[in-house]
């Protein structure tokens, strides 16, 4: 019996490799991040989107996912224009960092999983190590 083996999309995938990397380039300048954690932080930051963008639900980002939603809406041009060819509508930022505890972190990474995304559990601060803000700053799992 041979298993097939599902292919996980990443977020990256959604946009083209000339904007992810100016994306990616400005998010790590912007935030003082290293390049590699600025692409990753995209990448989660793009799929997370895609779910919000598909489901219409309202949901919160980590604290360390949140700098890709910024990110590309300063490049206002091309957010929403992504975001009108690809749902039909602007995806609004309305800031909640009360909804950011483990718990719905979890339920979060549970979505992005769900719609076939690969994800980076360190960024979500779902991951057995405890990572801030989901877990030591406001969640009650420390």
């Amino acid at each position: 019996m041979t298993a097939l083996a599902t292919e996980q999309v990443t977020g990256r995938q959604l946009v083209n490799a000339e904007l992810f990397n100016r994306l990616a380039d400005f998010c790590a300048e912007e935030y003082g991040m290293e390049r590699s954690v600025a692409e990753r932080v995209m990448d989660e930051g793009l799929a997370f989107l895609d779910v919000m963008g598909r489901t219409g639900e309202s949901l919160s980002p980590s604290k360390v996912v949140d700098p890709a939603w910024h990110t590309f809406m300063l490049h206002s041009t091309e957010y929403t224009e992504w975001c009108l060819s690809r749902y039909g509508r602007y995806i609004h930022h309305a800031p909640n960092s009360r909804y950011r505890d483990k718990a719905a972190m979890v339920d979060v990474v549970g979505k992005i999983r769900a719609a076939g995304y690969a994800v980076d559990e360190s960024l979500w601060g779902t991951t057995a190590d405890c990572n801030e803000p989901a877990c030591c700053g406001d969640g009650p799992c420390c």
